[in-house]
This record gives C-alpha cells, structure tokens and sequence, in this order.
C-alpha cells in the first residue's frame, strides 16, 4: 500500500512538472525566440532530474549526499558564457533545471510545488516579455573607417542604428581601416514612411532570426543605415 501511494505521489508531481515544463517552453520560450533546438534539451533536462530527485528522495537519507554531486554536476554542464547560447536562454536552463528539483521532491507538498511553479512561470513570463525593452537591442557593428574620437563614434553608431547605449571596442585595424564595435542601443521610433516607401515604417534594421543579437557590417559611405 505504501509503494501504491508513493507512486501516486510521484506521479501526481511529475503530471505537475510536465505541465509547467510545457507552460515554460512551449507557452513562453518557444513563441518567442524561436529556437527549436534548445526545446528537447530543456524538456529533457527538466524530466531527467525530475527522475533522480525522486529516486534519490525515496531513498531518504543515503541519497541526500549523492542529491548534492548530482545537482553539482548537472549546473556545471550549463555554460553561462557562449556565443551560442544567450543569456536569457541560460535563464531558461535553469528555470527548467528548478522545476524539475521543485517538483521532484517527494517531501515537498503538492500545493507549495505548484504554487513555487507558478511563481516561476510568472516572472520568466513577465521578465522576458517582448514589450520590455522592446526597443532595446545589441549588434556586433564593422566600420570601415576608424574613430579617433568617442563623440565622432558615437554620433556615427547613432546615424546607422539609434541611440547608443553602451558600447565596447572589440578590434581596431589600422591596416585595413576598420573598427568591430560590440554596441547596445536603442532603436528610434517608428516614423510614417517617406514619400514613395509604400508606406513601410522607417524603423532600424534588425533580421527576425537573430532576435537581441545581430551581427551587422556596416560601411562608412551607408548614409541611409546599415548595409543589408
């Protein structure tokens, strides 16, 4: 009777940690960063630890040291530093990573589980939401000419993509006569299109695919914008 209940409660959480897991990637990540790659993985890494916690949590006291190398083990696979992976995306890692630890633990209460849960889901909901800082956004920019000057780079990274924010100088290339800036700015806003633009609104450029991120080249004699 014991081993019954017990496998009911095991899987009255994981139906729990599965409908927040879906919630969480399906629900908010997906629709809107579109990386289908990184759904399998965090779906995954949600499930799997779900499973060693509550293995782990139905042994009692023996499993609690092997809890801590695994949950050790398992955070030091996620690299917070990659070009692949953003920031944000990392923060995903870890809600998914929390979810399944929340869940997965047999002496936690259903209802805390599911109220943390929900706790969760509302601020990677509202935390990543498209409406804040919509207007913000970050390119890494090619120049082809070299600014000696902060006030002259700043005006010309203002002329081609918007209002910098903060900016950092990655190459300088004498040689060649070009600079690479890493800059976060904020895009203008948009403006009824010009006389003979359909109609279109004269907004900064920025590829759907690359989402907060965009690798831009750009040339000195653009004098309408970033070369496309």
């Amino acid at each position: 009777m014991d081993s019954t209940e017990n496998l009911g409660l095991i899987a009255t959480h994981l139906g729990l940690d599965l409908l927040a897991v879906t919630l969480l990637t399906f629900g908010v990540f997906h629709p809107r960063h579109r990386r289908r790659e990184l759904v399998p993985a965090y779906v995954a890494l949600n499930v799997a630890l779900f499973a060693v916690v509550a293995a782990l949590g139905s042994v009692g006291n023996d499993g609690g040291l092997a809890l801590g190398f695994g949950l050790f083990g398992v955070l030091s696979i996620v690299r917070l530093r990659s070009d692949a992976v953003q920031h944000q995306e990392v923060a995903y890692y870890f809600t998914t990573l929390v979810l399944g630890l929340l869940c997965g633990l047999p002496g936690l209460g259903l209802g805390v589980a599911a109220g943390l849960a929900g706790i969760l889901l509302l601020v990677m909901y509202v935390a990543d939401h498209p409406r804040l800082y919509a207007r913000e956004r970050r390119a890494v920019v090619t120049l082809d000419v070299v600014h000696r000057d902060t006030g002259a780079l700043r005006a010309d990274l203002a002329r081609r993509l918007g209002e910098p924010l903060r900016w950092t100088v990655q190459e300088v290339d004498y040689v060649r006569d070009l600079m690479v800036v890493d800059v976060r700015y904020r895009e203008p806003q948009a403006r009824p299109g010009r006389p003979g633009s359909d109609g279109a609104a004269d907004i900064a450029w920025e590829p759907a695919a690359a989402g907060n991120c965009a690798r831009v080249a750009v040339t000195a004699t653009a004098v309408n914008g970033p070369a496309r």
